[in-house]
């Protein structure tokens, strides 16, 4: 029909999904840094995303991080999407090969997670940013070298912490990392019944 706007599929395909009850159908795809960039910019620099850490880069700051850890083994992100519709960042790390490996005990199967919703911003959804952490819960302990979950959100960030902590995590040591102090928390596999 003539006008009418047909969405282009997503090249990508998912490398997990799963119908979130009562929400629709939750999936990951690799973040592309060129195709997703416009939406990514605008969200890692809005005002509220000043934990994510780039609310003063330019776009092609932006790029640039995204690009490099598109170049990674040891490093991963995703787009977060329902029902198609990208809802914010997914970014996974190896934590032997990343700068909080320097400030604790690295175990064998630690796995570093990184988490940005950016959606439903504006029009909260109760319970959505939990159900959203079950399901990416599923995907990184899907893997059975995953023995427990690493996380280290800004000590300043009282919002992240009061839901990683209502998700189980168990917080240890505060340690400072670049351009923050952060607090490590753990999420072993058999917390979760994993």
């Amino acid at each position: 029909m003539a006008g009418e706007l047909i969405p282009v599929p997503e090249p990508t395909t998912p490398v997990f999904q799963e119908r979130l009850a009562d929400r629709g159908r939750f999936d990951l795809i690799p973040l592309d840094p060129d195709r997703h960039l416009d939406v990514v910019y605008r969200w890692v620099t809005e005002p509220r995303a000043r934990f994510w850490g780039m609310t003063g880069h330019s776009r092609e700051q932006v790029a640039e991080i995204y690009h490099f850890l598109a170049g990674l083994d040891s490093h991963h992100a995703y787009l977060m999407r329902l029902d198609g519709t990208p809802v914010g960042i997914f970014q996974t790390y190896q934590p032997a090969k990343d700068p909080v490996g320097e400030c604790y005990p690295v175990q064998p199967g630690d796995f570093g997670i990184h988490l940005f919703v950016a959606a439903p911003a504006g029009r909260p959804a109760p319970g959505f940013t939990g159900a959203v952490a079950g399901a990416l819960h599923r995907y990184v302990f899907a893997d059975p070298a995953v023995r427990r979950i690493v996380i280290e959100p800004d000590v300043r960030n009282e919002v992240a912490l009061r839901r990683w902590r209502r998700l189980g995590y168990r917080f240890g040591a505060q340690v400072e990392l670049a351009g923050k102090r952060a607090q490590l928390a753990f999420l072993p596999r058999d917390s979760v019944g994993g």
